[in-house]
């Protein structure tokens, strides 16, 4: 699959576990900010506790001006922590889930499956995010949120700009057959990862994509690059960086991965 001018690829910055930061549009965006140090953090009455085992690649103030955080959920501390919860507060836009967006407060704007927001770029003119579906864990939506919560996936677009997919924790391929029927081919797909199980929800089944399934989706949605996050840095992560790699050279698309 070639790639055309129109769709040069711009840099993405990996920090560890879900977070990354890219400009797009004239606009920068941030996805699930991460950023504690290693540590231990309190299970909830019925969940697994989570533990994050290296330190991010970069500190809050590495990031500079962030205009959009694309948030993929709020309800769990591998995807925003204190840290991130903190940086919040000086980034006019988060874009989450409707419920987030209820407990993030006036800065914070949920979005539904399909929704969209246009927002004015620098330059003139508007780009647009997409909520697209996202289930965090095996499952119909219905029996998976009541345990693991509501999670959505983003779709960045605009005139002349590539066609970008975030995945958030998803672990449907369905969700993932349903984007690529709307918005196939994919420039840039960035796509959680990981392998995260827990022995104490769901019997231990995946709760977001493993090395496969990332290949796997990567071919449906036709994208010309994947930017893996969320393989790194926590305890529950079962697959990482050369699982990634093995899995995108048996399907035959290791020149599409990117890894940092």
């Amino acid at each position: 699959m070639s790639v055309s001018p129109a769709t040069t690829q711009f840099p993405v910055r990996v920090f560890g576990g879900p977070t990354a930061l890219f400009e797009y549009g004239g606009l920068r965006f941030l996805t699930d900010p991460t950023f504690d140090t290693p540590r231990s953090y309190p299970a909830p009455p019925g969940a697994p506790a989570l533990t994050k085992t290296a330190p991010s690649t970069g500190s809050p103030e590495d990031v500079g001006p962030v205009d959009v955080v694309l948030l993929s959920h709020d309800e769990h501390d591998d995807n925003l922590d204190n840290a991130g919860r903190a940086l919040l507060a000086d980034i006019p836009l988060t874009l989450t889930t409707t419920g987030g967006g209820e407990r993030l407060g006036q800065k914070a704007t949920g979005l539904a499956d399909w929704e969209s927001i246009e927002l004015d770029r620098p330059g003139g003119g508007t780009l647009t995010v997409t909520a697209v579906p996202a289930i965090h864990g095996p499952g119909t939506r219905e029996e998976v949120e009541p345990i693991a919560g509501q999670v959505i996936g983003f779709i960045l677009t605009g005139e002349g700009l590539p066609t970008v997919y975030v995945s958030g924790d998803n672990a449907s391929l369905d969700a993932v057959r349903e984007i690529a029927e709307r918005f196939a081919p994919i420039d840039t797909a960035i796509l959680f990862a990981g392998a995260p199980r827990f022995a104490e929800i769901f019997d231990g089944g995946l709760i977001v994509l493993d090395s496969a399934q990332a290949a796997e989706a990567t071919e449906t949605l036709g994208a010309r690059r994947v930017v893996p996050v969320h393989f790194d840095s926590w305890s529950h992560f079962t697959e990482g960086r050369d699982e990634l790699e093995a899995a995108f050279t048996a399907a035959g698309l290791a020149d599409r991965l990117q890894l940092s």
